[in-house]
């Protein structure tokens, strides 16, 4: 639903209520089987793959078609591997997503709609909880069966762009319900009961640090969210702002209030241009609204969100690094005490919270605590986006309970490996943490089980990699980006993780010297003991993780041999190079 341009600024609370109201019911009679609604996904991945040709194709085939229809915008449902993906429901039909509709597909799906007819060549499922003649319902497909959608429920449903569509599916809703009936310390209480640990990699407890910021005297307050996300194949944030950025913002109000912040800050990467322009433009409509600004509702609290951009700099994914960013200061990280929650942004008590996290405050407070808290594990609790890359048969965003298992998801939810690819071991954490083998993936993915076996669940990215891939050209790559994305502040990263670099590259090129592992594990010991920051602490880890993991091609490399062949050493300038040539 676009917008009216005679959008009002609500006043009070039961203008809010009657606005819900009328919107919630103009959407079930857009979607009540009397017309033909077209939905097209509309994100940074899906238009790599042509999705706005597919929008554009549409448009002019359905003007000559003869249809009632309306035709939508929506964002990224997390079934990437089904862009451009299109989600049609019409008379007699219930709602069926349809995948890899191309432009040249276009004409015999409209075709199919003329004739009241699913179009079966390209038909993923349909959207019910029954099976519609001899389509299954989606629930049934494997990608969507182990999932527990509630942060992506309605990602890939609604547009992105409309505030019409977030209000009508029950948006703002717990913003309203903050302002009106629950005391900043109710709010907290709720976020303690649900348990919420932070999904940026460290786990920390979000309802303890939204107690600390409130208890810290300095004013003024704020809060900052960290979307900034510039580690490889890590983007389920990126996609969720691009999905649903209301509910991004929903959270930061009500963060707000809780921590007695008024200005809250979101820090998207600068190259995350969709996710960027979609968040301004949410916060934008809330303005319009009245939900954001000097007594907001007519409740007496005032408050502002302001989007910073970061300049692609990894480190600016670490909480005080970003927070010298945001201030327009070279983004590198600081030695701690002072906590953020004591002295953050301007040197005033900040609490920072990753976009994940921020995106559950909305449905604990609609839903309560323990509601939250019965999903997952004792330790771990609510659910979890995943990303998992590679030569996988599907790829994409995932949202499952905590506790669910690794394996499963690799080869039931993701498909497992592609017709000639033969599974050989899986990166966990990001670029944080160590690679698992076959045998270790019978393992729940939460925030402790994987740590014993020297995995890491991190921010939720995963790598998977198949056996013409080298373990050590691999380590070289992760150590290598860690290397490039050190700030320099501090000399263990600046100089121990170049030196690293090196001696990898030494058994790459042939030349490795029969100390070299454990050169590589004494260095990585100082870097790891020694840096500031949460990068340098880690950066090793990846490549221990393939020394332990797959230590006989390390071996062999120090014999001169790359059993995957794909080492320079194999290549005639590697072997000028190890000849010094």
């Amino acid at each position: 639903m676009d917008q009216p341009n005679d959008t009002m600024t609500l006043t009070d609370r039961r203008a809010f209520d009657t606005l819900a109201k009328r919107l919630a019911d103009e959407w079930d009679e857009l979607h009540d089987g009397t017309r033909w609604v077209i939905s097209v996904g509309i994100s940074e991945c899906s238009i790599a793959k042509g999705a706005q040709h597919t929008f554009d194709h549409l448009r002019l085939k359905l003007e000559d078609s003869g249809l009632r229809y309306t035709l939508r915008r929506v964002g990224c449902g997390g079934w990437c591997w089904a862009e451009p993906f299109v989600t049609v429901s019409g008379p007699g039909l219930p709602k069926i997503l349809y995948a890899n509709v191309d432009p040249d597909r276009v004409p015999d799906l409209v075709s199919s709609m003329q004739r009241g007819i699913p179009f079966y060549d390209l038909v993923v499922g349909v959207d019910a909880d029954e099976a519609y003649g001899d389509l299954q319902p989606l629930k049934a497909h494997p990608f969507f069966a182990a999932q527990t959608r509630v942060l992506f429920e309605n990602c890939g449903v609604i547009d992105p762009e409309s505030i019409e569509d977030y209000i009508a599916h029950g948006g703002y809703s717990s913003w309203i319900k903050v302002l009106h009936d629950m005391s900043p310390q109710d709010v907290i209480e709720e976020m303690k009961t649900a348990n919420v640990r932070g999904r940026g990699g460290a786990g920390f407890p979000a309802g303890i640090k939204w107690e600390s910021a409130r208890q810290a005297r300095a004013e003024p307050k704020f809060v900052a969210i960290n979307s900034h996300e510039g580690e490889p194949n890590v983007y389920k944030d990126r996609r969720l702002i691009e999905s649903n950025p209301h509910l991004i913002l929903e959270g930061i109000l009500i963060a707000c209030y809780a921590v007695g912040a008024h200005r809250g800050y979101n820090y998207v990467g600068g190259e995350h241009v969709m996710a960027l322009a979609r968040f301004k433009k949410a916060v934008q409509q809330a303005i319009d609204y009245g939900l954001i600004g000097d007594n907001v509702l007519g409740t007496g609290f005032d408050v502002e969100v302001r989007t910073r951009a970061g300049g692609g700099a990894y480190i600016c994914g670490e909480g005080s690094a970003l927070m010298y960013s945001v201030m327009g200061e070279r983004g590198q990280p600081r030695t701690k005490p002072p906590r953020s929650v004591e002295e953050g942004l301007w040197r005033r008590p900040t609490m920072l919270n990753n976009t994940e996290s921020i995106a559950n405050v909305s449905l604990v407070i609609k839903n309560g605590g323990d509601w939250y808290a019965a999903m997952g594990t004792e330790k771990s609790k609510g659910t979890k986006l995943i990303t998992m890359q590679g030569p996988l048969k599907r790829l994409g965003v995932v949202e499952v309970e905590m506790g669910a298992n690794l394996k499963d998801l690799i080869f039931n939810v993701y498909g497992g490996m592609k017709d000639g690819y033969e599974f050989k071991g899986i990166q966990t954490g990001g670029v944080s943490a160590g690679a698992l083998t076959e045998d270790q993936l019978d393992v729940p993915v939460d925030f402790d089980s994987l740590t014993h076996l020297g995995g890491m669940l991190g921010s939720g990215g995963f790598v998977v990699f198949d056996k013409s891939v080298c373990a050590v050209d691999f380590a070289r790559y992760l150590q290598a980006f860690n290397r490039y994305e050190s700030c320099s502040k501090c000399t263990p990263c600046r100089l121990g993780n170049p030196a690293l670099v090196e001696i990898v590259d030494r058994l790459r090129f042939g030349s490795g010297r029969s100390t070299d592992v454990m050169l590589i594990e004494q260095a990585s010991k100082h870097v790891i003991e020694l840096s500031l920051c949460g990068l340098g602490q880690v950066a090793p880890m990846p490549l221990l993780g393939m020394i332990k993991a797959f230590r006989e091609e390390f071996d062999a490399h120090l014999n001169g041999v790359c059993p995957t062949g794909n080492c320079p050493m194999h290549s005639t300038a590697g072997v000028a190079v190890a000849a010094g040539g």
